[in-house]
């Protein structure tokens, strides 16, 4: 599960800014997401509440948000979201190229913003 690994870079992320502005209390934390970067949002959270048991970070909440997947035909160049994110074959709703295309968004995960005093 790469989720627990992920929560304790975040929850060192979330530390180190916490420190850098003289924070003391963290109310909400907001990840972003895109489809393709694997991410299990119940494993991401169920890692994120163990992680900060017994911490000063203890009673925060994590809100994630998925990103849709955004792509670039590699033939013609339209600029499109399939409208089943979870097949594998994506044509090109203009020329119906299936291969080649370029991801915009959708492999992303980052800490948007943080609630804290």
């Amino acid at each position: 599960m790469h989720e627990m690994s992920i929560a304790q870079s975040l929850i060192g992320i979330i530390q180190e800014e916490m420190k850098k502005h003289e924070l003391t209390k963290l109310r909400t934390v907001r990840v972003k997401y895109g489809k393709l970067a694997a991410i299990v949002p119940d494993s991401l959270q169920f890692a994120f509440e163990a992680c900060v048991i017994g911490t000063p970070l203890e009673g925060a909440t994590l809100e994630m948000e998925l990103l849709p997947l955004k792509l670039k035909c590699g033939e013609c160049g339209t600029l499109f979201s399939p409208e089943d994110p979870n097949t594998l074959f994506v044509p090109c709703p203009k020329c119906g190229e299936g291969l080649g295309h370029e991801v915009l968004q959708g492999k992303e995960l980052y800490l948007d913003n943080m609630e804290a005093e």
